[in-house]
């Protein structure tokens, strides 16, 4: 057993703490501490990475207790891809929110941002349902901290409509668990798979419920039709560091829904058929549908990216719902690339937002930018990534899915959603493109000599522009190296789809045991594999002394 595993969580978590206590009136320590505590994080996770890629299923039991009785944490393929993802743009959005001076607009912005990065990682690590849902409370408090950030009355009113919501979302989740705890007596998810899977149809009312229920929740986080109604005005209302950190937010549903409905509920599982996969295509495809009418309809580019956000979750959970390993795949490079895309978006509306004066973002005439061929250039980058067009990776994302597509039943109504939608987005964005560079050269007055076009502060300065060139450099690696990209993915849905490893790793690896008669009883299945070794793939790693 690597402690290495838990360092991800106690490193941001110890980070925020200290800077709390210690540096809160220090900004320039804050922003160091927290520069290198978030690159210290890149490079466990790429180490994690290394390791789960061939195959390796790392396991960390907190207090050496064996599961299913204590809380573990899992690095499979899966998990590290994520971790790693979300390390990679905590760096640039860091940089920017640095130099643009967001950090510097409210109060304790870099420990809430170690405290959202514990958040988000945990959800992606964890092994356990309950803890699942500890890590998505730590996410709420730590989200809204950050959204309201700066204050102001209508981040004030986005937040609380932020909060209202997915604090729904937790009290189905707590049902949820309440439920699949009074079936299985267990929220260990290799445990809970291990018995949904020997569950009698007839007698499975409960779980199915369940289930239904925990699709309701990760719906939420990924902001599906009609649960989606809290993401406009959140993303577009939030400091533009956080709202680009926050794209990484809608991934974490989509991983939840992934994680489940392939272990704990998997496609050809009897007792939850039909439950998730025949509905769950129809309101993908809604929500492409609701997402692109969005871009097209919004007045204000910073709610145009949202409603971009929207859609393109949509386009992620179509391929999800496919629930083959092509699909998955799929679904994988479309949200690495969705991810980089949105967030270099979002910096780049605070940008315009920055140089355009009274105008902000809207879709009025407005004096010219300064600078604006550079910004301009990095929007037509962005926005060919967002919408798909090509040779980007968001071309490559959607051509992944529409050939994963052809074994759904449906597949013409997702040819025909994804290629319009598609069409739509980009009519969207090349209005926004030529609203706010363009005409501003052709219809808005020129300033009098003498006169200064009005400038808020942030966005400004070199490194805002080198953490959003970071961005979109990001864009163009995923699209050159996508043939070694797609391997890995194919390998990682591989994995998913044949998790006895997962299993056995996580259920056989020995720690400390249970010694009531009763957990005997009730678990002696686990309990009598605990001499089990531990089966790491491409390590074996010595086990643990018992402690009886």
């Amino acid at each position: 057993m690597t402690h290495w595993l838990i360092l991800p969580i106690v490193l941001p978590a110890m980070l925020a703490a200290f800077m709390v206590l210690a540096a809160r009136y220090h900004l320039l320590i804050q922003r160091v501490l927290s520069v290198t505590g978030t690159l210290g994080l890149l490079a466990l996770a790429l180490g994690l990475f290394w390791q789960a890629s061939g195959g390796t299923v790392s396991l960390y039991q907190l207090g050496n207790w064996a599961a299913p009785f204590g809380i573990v944490l899992v690095a499979d393929r899966l998990s590290t891809l994520m971790v790693l993802l979300t390390c990679v743009l905590a760096v640039p959005v860091l940089l920017y929110a640095i130099g643009s001076g967001w950090d510097n607009r409210g109060r304790h912005f870099h420990p809430l941002f170690q405290f959202q990065l514990m958040g988000i990682l945990g959800a992606f690590l964890t092994g356990d349902a309950f803890n699942l849902f500890v890590f998505f409370e730590v996410l709420l408090i730590a989200s809204y901290g950050l959204m309201i950030h700066a204050g102001g009355q209508r981040r004030l009113r986005a937040g609380t409509q932020y909060v209202l919501y997915n604090l729904l979302g937790s009290t189905l989740f707590l049902f949820a668990l309440g439920t699949i705890y009074a079936e299985t007596g267990t929220l260990n998810m290799a445990d809970l798979a291990m018995r949904v899977a020997t569950l009698d149809a007839g007698d499975g009312a409960g779980i199915r419920v369940a289930a239904v229920l925990l699709l309701l929740v990760f719906a939420v986080k990924a902001a599906i039709l009609p649960l989606h109604f809290w993401l406009p005005a959140s993303y577009s209302e939030a400091p533009a560091p956080v709202a680009a950190l926050f794209a990484i937010m809608t991934k974490v549903g989509a991983y939840c829904i992934i994680r489940f409905y392939t272990l704990v509920f998997p496609p050809d599982l009897e007792i939850t058929q039909g439950l998730f996969d025949v509905w769950l295509m129809p309101a993908a495809l809604l929500t492409v549908a609701l997402g692109m009418a969005g871009v097209l309809g919004a007045k204000r580019a910073d709610r145009m990216v949202a409603f971009s956000v929207i859609g393109s979750m949509g386009m992620l959970l179509a391929a999800v719902s496919v629930f083959t390993p092509a699909g998955i795949s799929a679904a994988l490079y479309y949200a690495i690339h969705s991810t980089f895309a949105a967030a270099a978006l979002f910096l780049l509306i605070d940008v315009i937002r920055s140089r355009r004066g009274a105008a902000e973002v809207s879709f009025v005439d407005a004096p010219p930018l300064a600078g604006g061929a550079l910004v301009a250039g990095m929007f037509f980058v962005a926005a060919i990534a967002m919408t798909g067009l090509p040779p980007l990776s968001g071309f490559l994302g959607k051509l992944l899915i529409l050939d994963a597509a052809r074994s759904a039943d449906l597949m013409w109504w997702v040819w025909g959603v994804i290629l319009v939608g598609s069409l739509i987005a980009v009519v969207g964005f090349s209005r926004a493109g030529s609203q706010i560079f363009w005409k501003a050269h052709q219809s808005a007055p020129e300033p009098a000599e003498g006169d200064e076009v009005p400038v808020v502060a942030g966005g400004q300065g070199v490194l805002p522009m080198v953490a959003i060139g970071g961005l979109l450099a990001l864009l163009v690696a995923l699209t050159v190296a996508a043939g070694p990209m797609t391997r890995v993915l194919n390998a990682t849905a591989a994995q998913l789809f044949n998790p006895e490893r997962y299993l056995a790793v996580v259920l056989t690896t020995p720690g400390k045991e249970i010694t009531d008669h009763h957990a005997k009883d009730d678990h002696g299945d686990a309990e009598g594999s605990a001499d089990a070794t531990e089966d790491h793939g491409a390590e074996d790693a010595a086990a643990p002394e018992k402690d009886h």
